[in-house]
């Protein structure tokens, strides 16, 4: 028995993504990104602890392109979880429903989380 005259499902790559799914799935992975941090700032507390050869060590990964490139990608997960958590207690107070409200406030998220880690890493150096 044959089904070709129903209609095909679309698929992911025909629909164009919604900002707001964008950062529903975002909030996710930032989260889990945020976990894996979460381990190696637990890896810098115990080498802290550990004394100061144990913490060269640590620092000569941290301070190498690998180590900055994954902490600009951690504090940025910081900044835009964060930022997108007070967008969820506006959410749980009933405000920001309206389509055009949650679309800007997306954007205004990921435009935040952008310019928070820049001035994090720049008012650092």
């Amino acid at each position: 028995m044959g089904n070709n005259d129903r209609p095909l499902s679309p698929h992911l790559s025909i629909y164009r993504w919604p900002i707001t799914m964008t950062t529903s799935i975002l909030h996710r992975a930032t989260g889990l990104a945020l976990s894996a941090g979460f381990v190696v700032f637990v890896a810098w507390l115990f080498d802290a602890a550990s004394g100061a050869a144990s913490y060269a060590v640590f620092l000569t990964y941290a301070d190498s392109i690998l180590g900055t490139a994954l902490l600009i990608g951690w504090s940025f997960a910081f900044f835009f979880h964060l930022s997108n958590g007070v967008r969820h207690l506006f959410w749980d107070a009933g405000l920001g429903f309206e389509k055009y409200q949650a679309n800007a406030s997306a954007w205004f998220v990921l435009i935040l989380a952008v310019v928070l880690t820049t001035l994090f890493w720049w008012l650092r150096a």
